[in-house]
């Protein structure tokens, strides 16, 4: 009886452990560092776009905006320099709106009387058959049909499964990053509650939904916890988690943070920071060999130094140096930039 009990007592907490990790309120104990600037640019010609997500597709670091709705964008930034400028990579045609979904009339009177604000793009990734794009208005994947010139909507959606889930609550806080891993899409459903859809291109209705493991050791302020852009590298899922200043390489398994680098006194430095520290936020995520980038979205607002620039802000910060020993983990030590 006793060899009983002690085995029940040992599934019932394996059991409470999962499910803690699964629902995100057990916070891992991954090493929280500061972040080391490599880089930092101002992006010329980024005024009132809102620069909202970042790529690095065949080496060149592609980006969208909020207010964007037919444009990619390409950065290429130098070494050195203290600016870069934002340059059109491609134009094509929105996608009409989605005919398979609900579309709120809210989101419908938007698409008809502003064609810059009625895709809201947070995201953007690549495969070798071509580039994706994240639209937040509608929650839903387009792929960019170069030949064509026009943006499609791809066959997976969810609006609805989601919110029956209890994500999507609140507007304009809703589908915010993307990334395509090892053939799958992840996509970063942004606050209250934040979560992760893993979605596979073919599938009709999203259901692998997932809640984000917190990590002790980083603080939001009060502010709401949140994810606002992915990233995959050597086999890690990054997340951008914009009001704790942190980017954090999670096991794409369990979605547990392997380490997590924290970047608030570089965005709040005398030469850096906006005039309203709630905008000049991390928005979009990408990762190379040569580092973490980071774009501050500034929502139009002006930086504290100079009240005539509104221009975004894209930061380079090195990869750790440092090893998570945890064997959970499975943590490796990351490439020197």
């Amino acid at each position: 009886m006793f060899s009983c009990m002690r085995h029940c007592v040992f599934w019932l907490v394996a059991g409470i452990f999962l499910y803690l990790a699964g629902s995100g309120a057990y916070a891992s104990g991954a090493p929280v560092k500061p972040a080391k600037l490599l880089g930092a640019w101002w992006i010329d010609g980024s005024e009132d776009l809102d620069i909202s997500g970042l790529s690095f597709c065949d080496g060149e670091l592609l980006a969208v905006a909020d207010k964007s709705s037919e444009h990619i964008y390409h950065l290429p930034v130098r070494e050195g320099a203290e600016r870069v400028t934002l340059e059109p990579k491609a134009r094509f045609a929105r996608p009409d709106l989605p005919d398979d979904q609900p579309v709120p009339l809210k989101v419908r009177a938007l698409h008809y009387a502003s064609t810059p604000l009625s895709m809201d793009f947070e995201g953007i990734t690549c495969d070798a058959s071509g580039v994706y794009l994240l639209s937040e208005r509608h929650n839903r994947i387009a792929r960019l049909d170069s030949a064509a010139k026009r943006a499609q909507w791809l066959v997976p959606r969810w609006s609805e499964s989601a919110r029956e889930r209890g994500y999507l609550q609140v507007f304009n806080a809703e589908s915010e990053g993307l990334v395509k891993a090892e053939g799958v899409f992840w996509v970063a459903l942004e606050r209250e509650p934040r979560g992760l859809l893993r979605l596979e291109r073919d599938e009709v209705e999203g259901k692998d939904f997932r809640a984000l493991p917190g990590v002790a050791g980083l603080d939001f302020r009060g502010r709401a916890e949140d994810v606002t852009a992915l990233a995959y590298y050597d086999g890690g899922l990054f997340t951008l988690e914009r009001n704790a200043f942190a980017v954090c390489r999670r096991e794409p398994a369990s979605l547990l943070a392997e380490w997590c680098v924290h970047y608030r006194d570089i965005e709040h430095a005398p030469e850096f920071v906006y005039r309203d520290t709630r905008f000049g936020k991390g928005e979009g995520l990408a990762i190379n060999p040569q580092g973490i980038f980071v774009v501050l979205d500034n929502n139009g607002v002006a930086r504290a130094a100079d009240a005539g620039d509104r221009r975004g802000l894209l930061l380079q910060l090195a990869l750790p140096e440092f090893v998570n020993a945890s064997p959970r983990n499975g943590a490796r030590k990351p490439q020197r930039p």
